[in-house]
């Protein structure tokens, strides 16, 4: 996918976005690397002295892990095309007092068509996403600012890895959920859900931070409804989650046929699968954001091999 900043002419449909995905190199190959809520399943776990629907349960993710401050990170971005599985990894920690995150990520060997290619960094904030190591011609001391409500997907899928708190905010957009059960994770029980989220619901109901970007992306997405898998731990933190988007791909320019395949999507759509796992709670996240001077603003082009 390719990253523009605004003024240089970004892009404001997310078909743009998943052409370059269906390029080769997923969220990297990138350039750089309503509803009512129905509550269709309750959780057969008391609350106090009544019972809380698995909705309830998930609306609320986002605001505890804003109570729980701080945490590691890791992330997995993976796409299929053309029959080759591509997957972005980063690890890192994140503030979710003060929505500020820091994430190392990893390209896939062949991605920029050297194995040896640095790993990007990236800076999370509110509204806005710091890349070093971009490359195509960019200073290795120099950051490129992106705009978040400026891309069509709301860097959902955009920057190779979703901002840790507003994957949970999309659980604010929660309308069917049901419990799957106990499992263990991390050493832990935690509680598994699964069900489906409406993005213009989850924009609406978004803390002040995540509105824009969250906005953003129920404007961009053909397909508003996203699928996903939730886990749980014991004091409502959110251990993992997992998004399915659905992303219109373009072959020679054009929409490509319409026609299903056997996961039900049809040849004009790409699946891509976002994956974020918190662990380490309380863990001091680090983050310094650069001064201006330290912004490329020069533009931005292809990467180099």
């Amino acid at each position: 996918m390719v990253f523009q900043q605004r003024g240089l002419g970004v892009r404001r449909r997310v078909r743009a976005v998943a052409g370059a995905v269906s390029g080769g190199l997923l969220a990297v190959s990138l350039a750089t690397v309503s509803g009512c809520s129905t509550e269709t399943a309750a959780d057969e776990r008391p609350s106090g002295t009544a019972r809380e629907s698995a909705v309830t349960v998930l609306h609320r993710a986002a605001a505890v892990l804003v109570k729980s401050g701080s945490s590691r990170v890791r992330t997995t971005m993976e796409t299929a095309t053309g029959g080759t599985r591509v997957s972005i990894r980063g690890a890192g920690a994140y503030d979710f007092e003060k929505r500020l995150g820091r994430l190392r990520l990893l390209l896939p060997g062949d991605a920029m068509g050297t194995p040896e290619h640095p790993p990007i960094t990236e800076l999370l904030t509110s509204g806005a996403l710091f890349m070093r190591n971009r490359g195509a011609g960019i200073p290795r001391d120099k950051w490129v600012r992106v705009d978040t409500t400026d891309i069509p997907d709301g860097n959902l899928v955009t920057g190779g890895a979703t901002d840790p708190l507003t994957a949970a905010e999309l659980l604010r957009g929660v309308r069917k959920a049901s419990l799957v059960g106990e499992e263990g994770l991390g050493g832990d029980l935690v509680r598994h859900y699964r069900g489906t989220i409406d993005i213009g619901r989850a924009a609406r109901a978004a803390s002040e931070g995540a509105r824009g970007s969250l906005a953003a992306a129920a404007r961009g997405f053909d397909e508003s409804t996203v699928r996903f898998d939730a886990y749980l731990d014991g004091l409502g933190r959110l251990r993992e989650v997992r998004h399915r988007f659905t992303v219109p791909s373009r072959v020679g320019g054009q929409r490509a046929a319409e026609s299903p395949d056997a996961a039900g999507r049809h040849r004009g759509e790409l699946g891509v699968a976002s994956t974020t796992q918190l662990y380490d709670f309380g863990v001091p996240a680090e983050v310094v954001l650069p001064k201006p001077t330290d912004i490329y603003t020069g533009k931005v082009g292809s990467p180099q091999k």
